[in-house]
């Protein structure tokens, strides 16, 4: 009876995760609570803030050129897990899920492109001729756990297909993100760790015609992939992505199961503490009406649900598709709200788009504001369903 179970969920690590979505956005907004407390609330807000940033001093670090502070830690190592599973998640949803025919991509697919574009718009027009115009993707992305959290919250006020769309909508947002990442917010090009880059990813290649599941060789290539890819000046998380999409298709269920627990409720938690030690003195919460934290929010709170739902119905008027079973026109637009919840990925967009500490600050606060904003919203509007 436990192996049928283990292979019913195997076969769909996406029952595993609604499963947990509840747990993981409580897990979320607590961490954040606790940090923005130990920040702004405590005597030794100043010492807590200070210890992420902190350099050390070992020469391994300098040496090898490795990540030196617990943030970069953090951001450029931990968040390469969180990568890796976003990856294998991509990937499996375009094998056998609801990305692999075009059918069942179609909606999401349009969803998330009108999703991203709109906010994107949005930020320029508000931000055009300022200094803070690459901070433009920051409003595009979607926080799946925090998301899917919301409507596993709402019960049956929220049919399985919406969650479904959600999961698919935010999938694509992940896959559009890390594109974004790998074309705008890396450095200086280093050739010569490019080609390592290259000799990493075609050895895993050929490791999977040899191999139908992962291998210690397999993990020992993808240590060098990361490293190349952190020293060639492409973010090094999107080894992770590289990674999970050279998997065999065969471990793809089993690693997901794996790393699940281990993501949601170790690294995204951590992520959340490490990014959210913010300093918000009473007299600067004026930072929320600069035009960098108005285009975030504007982006997320009215960009995203407005896109999502402008590119689905021209296209389901234009091609006569459909929208998700047993959802009304009020449903699936109230859900498009929740997609503006941005977090996770949204203030790791912040990290990347600004090297100005201040900078990055102003729009991790503009993220979470939005992101509260949206749940709200959504939250409320789906409530009003019947269930």
């Amino acid at each position: 009876m436990r192996a049928k179970l283990y292979n019913r969920l195997l076969a769909n690590p996406l029952t595993v995760f609604f499963k947990d979505a509840r747990a993981i956005g409580i897990s979320l907004v607590a961490t954040t609570v606790i940090s923005l407390w130990l920040s702004n609330g405590t005597n030794f807000a100043t010492d807590y803030t200070a210890f992420w940033q902190g350099s050390f001093t070992a020469d391994f670090f300098t040496k090898f050129h490795l990540p030196n502070t617990p943030i970069a830690i953090i951001n450029d190592l931990l968040m390469s897990v969180f990568f890796l599973l976003a990856g294998m998640e991509i990937k499996r949803e375009l094998v056998h899920g609801e990305l692999s025919s075009l059918e069942k991509a179609s909606l999401p697919i349009v969803g998330a492109i009108g999703g991203m574009l709109v906010p994107a718009i949005l930020f320029a027009l508000i931000n055009k001729g300022t200094h803070y115009m690459n901070g433009w993707a920051i409003s595009s992305a979607t926080d799946i756990a925090f998301t899917i959290g919301i409507a596993s919250l709402l019960g049956k006020r929220v049919p399985l297909s919406i969650k479904v769309f959600l999961t698919a909508l935010a999938i694509i947002d992940d896959l559009g993100a890390i594109i974004i990442i790998a074309f705008f917010y890396g450095g200086s090009i280093n050739f010569i760790f490019l080609l390592g880059v290259i000799a990493s990813s075609v050895t895993l290649w050929l490791l999977n015609k040899k191999y139908k599941s992962l291998t210690i060789l397999h993990g020992l290539i993808g240590i060098a992939l990361w490293y190349c890819m952190h020293r060639a000046g492409i973010h090094a998380t999107v080894a992770g992505v590289v990674f999970a999409f050279l998997m065999p298709v065969n471990s793809l269920a089993k690693w997901e199961l794996r790393l699940n627990k281990p993501v949601y409720f170790f690294i995204v938690p951590v992520f959340a503490l490490a990014n959210t030690a913010i300093q918000i003195p009473a007299q600067n919460l004026e930072m929320l009406t600069t035009t960098l934290s108005l285009g975030i929010m504007t982006g997320l709170v009215i960009g995203k649900p407005l896109g999502i739902t402008i590119a689905c119905y021209l296209y389901i008027k234009k091609s006569k598709g459909n929208l998700p079973s047993d959802a009304s026109w009020k449903t699936f637009i109230s859900a498009n709200f929740l997609a503006g919840i941005g977090f996770t990925m949204s203030i790791f967009m912040a990290t990347l788009a600004f090297s100005n500490n201040e900078l990055q600050n102003q729009a991790k606060v503009a993220v979470l504001c939005a992101s509260l904003i949206a749940a709200i919203l959504g939250s409320l509007f789906l409530a009003s369903n019947k269930p």
